[in-house]
């Protein structure tokens, strides 16, 4: 019995050596060789995000009217401020939207800014787009 216990323990002892040896070698650097493209697209992606209307984003309309009031509109609002705008055309007016808030708290504190210059100017949450 004695020699069986002895037996059965040296057994142990020699398996728990074997994954601990193991387990030591796996330590080391890892290389990972990825496509430079990768981070391109991952940079195209963010900016796509940025512009895309989205419909759990809010907007601030700034002006409704003709084309060269928007733009003039635009010009004004790139003077003073750093949210992205752009001109869309909505039959038969063209409107001048701003930014591209995520939460109503951050299209709120943006519009009071915006209403010194653009007293018209309110927040709508755009619609998701049909295809």
């Amino acid at each position: 019995m004695n020699i069986l216990k002895l037996k059965i323990n040296v057994l142990i002892i020699f398996c728990l050596a074997l994954i601990s040896a193991n387990c030591i070698a796996q330590q080391g650097n890892v290389t990972i060789n990825q496509d430079e493209n990768i981070a391109v697209l991952l940079k195209i992606k963010k900016q796509q995000n940025k512009t895309e209307n989205i419909s759990n984003s809010y907007k601030i309309q700034l002006y409704n009217g003709n084309r060269s009031g928007a733009e003039a509109a635009q010009k004004e609002y790139l003077t003073s401020y750093t949210w992205s705008s752009r001109i869309v055309f909505d039959t038969p007016n063209f409107k001048l939207q701003a930014g591209n808030f995520r939460t109503r708290l951050e299209a709120d504190r943006a519009l009071k800014k915006i209403k010194r210059k653009f007293t018209s100017a309110f927040i709508f949450k755009p619609k998701k787009k049909k295809k």
